[in-house]
């Protein structure tokens, strides 16, 4: 029998584009000749909620809270309801880039009723009392400007919809800590269990009409993050109610990272099978068991319920090559209704949420495969596999043929330099204009006269690690790298007009108070000199499946004992010998990584940034400068 698939994107991942899982998957599939379709349903939940009847929903939520529970932005949301009800159609238009013209109106502040996430734009007022925002668009950036209060104006709303409607609500972490690092699945199944929120059974309306539109016999749903797990079980929950006799599949990043472990069979109420890696070569597996041609006990790396067990399943047949698994296919998913929103006013940041942007690989895996924070035990990390730059080129042809969008984001772990030099000069031997930007590591190979090719081919932007700006920690985290050579990299693609966003780490094991002001004082050279646009600054989490998980006692620290598992393990507690509070450390950094996105406080000495008192700075002020020659 022919078995039709349908793949969804459950929430939340992001606004402005979707996730790529599904199209890989769709593409996959209906290469190998499958009946496979797709649909993001959490774009759907938020263009439901986001609309005059969803926030008439939400008002009758409002209304219904006792008082004392009344929030700021509640208020402000019951006592100018008219004016929400009124402008939330045009705004999500506008930001959908269906009717750019209404960038005039809503720029002028009289036409978005503002609520208290507005009260963030006094901090942009200048000395002289001026507009707060000319310093970043000028006097001619209605557009931008536009999109940054039409932004703010959904972040109210969503204030409102987390205070009256569900305390778990955000636009991309939605409900994460119901499964993040969950040794239990007894929290998600209590959530799961609860009368459901106004979100609750949105999400059950939209998944409902999915399943009348497609009648799929097998379900793909894929949570990438932690922050999609809930809605992945709603949605599940909701498709078993509605005929147990379809095939629901549960893959994705969680599951890669944090269910390699299950043994919790309350799992397999909501999902006849979870499935781990790249899920190409486990489909292909399931649809023979499904057709009658395969044993179940010949599947591919898959869990399934076995009585009042969980068993695990794997019959270690290869992987698809990058080379075979097809061109991705958007088809199906409304590419003219995802929300370019902005944010961070940082020219560098905002690519994360704004433009919709073609997402494809390199390559599978990591080249370099070495550093010690990283799951680097993981397939999607230790399996490196490239194709041609003619296979990615024809593959980036087809995509601009299917959508009409030019923009790519390559979602590689780390680009290869040799790759990228290939795809660049295949570009411009096409003579093909694309705009695209990836993760990299800042390795010597990136040499100006690369990085100037690059940007030749349409290179805009490229991300890479830092980490713990500090040769010693570096060394230790096995990066690869040097504070200095990073500097010259950044440099070189600064000086080719490439954006540079950095990401930092602090709290690795044996990173003393000094490590952490050396590091920052390393970051503010790096922005003062032109070298970095953007960065952001995460806690390190000990993972499991990392070097120091695995290898503890290399990096100076003890594990934490975990507890007895069955559900997600993936994040592990550790004491670190230096006793350092990295909590109040985080917030200096972030705080004055904040300013340096936006130009200010590059002149001051760090430890200003810090509220408790810290020691001098033993970086030499002008190393980045000197290193750069």
């Amino acid at each position: 029998m022919a078995v039709r698939v349908l793949s969804v994107i459950p929430p939340m991942t992001q606004l402005n584009t979707p996730y790529p899982s599904t199209a890989y998957l769709t593409g996959f599939l209906r290469s190998r000749g499958v009946a496979a379709v797709q649909e993001d349903l959490a774009l759907a939940l938020v263009l439901r909620l986001f609309s005059p009847p969803g926030l008439q929903a939400v008002l009758e939520c409002v209304v219904a809270l006792p008082k004392s529970r009344r929030t700021p932005s509640t208020k402000i949301f019951t006592q100018q309801f008219d004016r929400y009800a009124a402008t939330i159609t045009p705004v999500v238009a506008f930001l959908q880039g269906r009717d750019p013209s209404m960038a005039w109106r809503i720029a002028g502040r009289n036409f978005l009723p503002e609520g208290p996430r507005f009260a963030a734009l006094d901090t942009y007022i200048d000395d002289a009392g001026g507009d707060p925002l000319a310093w970043a668009f000028g006097a001619l950036g209605v557009q931008d400007r536009a999109r940054h209060f039409a932004t703010l104006y959904l972040n109210d709303v969503a204030d409102v919809l987390r205070e009256a409607v569900d305390p778990r609500f955000e636009f991309v972490r939605y409900a994460e800590a119901l499964a993040q690092s969950q040794a239990s699945f007894a929290p998600l199944a209590t959530a799961l269990a609860a009368p459901p929120t106004l979100v609750d059974s949105t999400l059950h309306e939209l998944t409902l009409a999915a399943m009348a539109r497609h009648a799929p016999q097998l379900v793909l749903v894929s949570a990438p993050f932690p922050g999609n797990v809930y809605g992945a079980f709603r949605i599940a929950q909701t498709i078993k109610a509605h005929d147990p006799k379809i095939v629901t599949v549960l893959g994705g990043g969680f599951a890669n990272t944090e269910l390699r472990e299950l043994a919790e069979p309350r799992v397999f109420d909501y999902f006849d099978y979870v499935m781990l890696d790249d899920g190409e070569r486990p489909l292909l597996a399931l649809l023979e068991h499904m057709q009658g041609a395969r044993p179940q006990d010949k599947l591919v790396r898959s869990f399934v319920r076995d009585g009042n067990s969980v068993r695990y399943i794997d019959a270690k047949e290869p992987d698809i090559p990058l080379a075979a698994v097809g061109t991705p296919t958007w088809d199906g998913l409304p590419l003219d209704r995802y929300l370019s929103v902005l944010d961070m006013l940082n020219p560098m940041h905002r690519l994360w949420s704004d433009g919709r942007w073609n997402k494809l690989t390199v390559a599978h895996g990591c080249y370099w495969t070495k550093c010690s924070f990283c799951d680097t035990t993981l397939d999607y990390i230790s399996r490196y596999d490239a194709v041609a730059a003619t296979t990615l080129v024809d593959r980036i042809e087809a995509v601009i043929a299917e959508t009409g969008q030019t923009g790519f984001h390559f979602v590689d772990e780390a680009a290869p330099p040799k790759a990228l030099a290939a795809l660049a000069a295949e570009l411009q031997r096409r003579n093909r204009a694309i705009s695209w930007w990836g993760n990299i590591r800042f390795e010597k190979s990136f040499t100006p006269a690369l990085c100037q090719q690059l940007a030749a081919s349409g290179c805009i932007a490229v991300s890479g690690g830092l980490e713990v700006a500090s040769d010693r920690l570096l060394k230790l985290m096995q990066k690869g790298v040097s504070v200095e050579q990073v500097a010259r990299v950044t440099r070189a693609f600064s000086d080719a007009g490439i954006l540079v966003h950095a990401y930092l780490m602090y709290g690795f094991p044996t990173q003393t108070v000094q490590d952490t002001v050396d590091a920052l004082e390393y970051v503010r050279q790096l922005f003062a000199a032109g070298c970095i646009q953007s960065g952001f600054f995460h806690r390190f989490a000990c993972t499991v499946h990392s070097p120091v998980g695995q290898h503890p006692e290399q990096y100076g620290i003890t594990l934490k004992p975990l507890p007895a598992i069955s559900f997600a393990k993936n994040d592990v507690g550790f004491v670190d010998p230096t006793g350092v509070d990295h909590a109040t450390l985080g917030s200096a950094l972030n705080k004055a990584l904040y300013n340096y996105m936006h130009g200010l406080g590059l002149d001051e000495d760090v430890r200003n940034w810090f509220d408790m008192r810290v020691p001098k700075s033993r970086v030499p002020r002008h190393f980045v400068e000197r290193a750069l020659g």
